[in-house]
């Protein structure tokens, strides 16, 4: 059901973008899906569509950029994907880091060393990367 928020966000600020800009069509949107997020990209974009009917972005086209989850080890430096230890939880955990993507600690530790201080290097959160705008300035 977050999705539907999601794709209110999105639409709100890439219109609000174009009008501070001056411009009166919104032409495309590109939005960053950060795989801790785990994000169903049909319910999204199915919701932006509907959300963005009647106004500035109606005509925008969507397009969708998956960003893996990497991680950073803060004490050896070793650098991992979460593909690469995916087998270390199960639907229900996978859930839990879906929602609250910090939790990812509890649940995963350094493949190298062990540790489970690292960091989240890349693949959490969802955000506009592009907006293509057209009109008067």
């Amino acid at each position: 059901m977050h999705e539907w928020a999601l794709a209110d966000g999105i639409v709100r600020t890439a219109i609000e973008f174009a009008n501070m800009h001056g411009k009166d069509k919104i032409l495309a949107i590109r939005v960053v899906l950060g795989e801790l997020q785990d994000v169903n990209e049909e319910i999204l974009k199915f919701a932006i569509d509907e959300i963005k009917k009647g106004t500035i972005a109606e005509e925008a086209e969507i397009e969708f950029i998956l960003e893996e989850a990497e991680f950073r080890c803060r004490k050896c430096g070793y650098e991992w994907k979460l593909k690469d230890v995916k087998g270390q939880f199960n639907e229900r955990i996978k859930e839990d880091i879906h929602f609250i993507p910090e939790v990812v600690h509890a649940f995963l530790a350094c493949p190298k060393c062990g540790s489970r201080d690292f960091e989240v290097v890349k693949g959490r959160g969802v955000y506009l990367s592009a907006i293509k705008v057209e009109g008067e300035e």
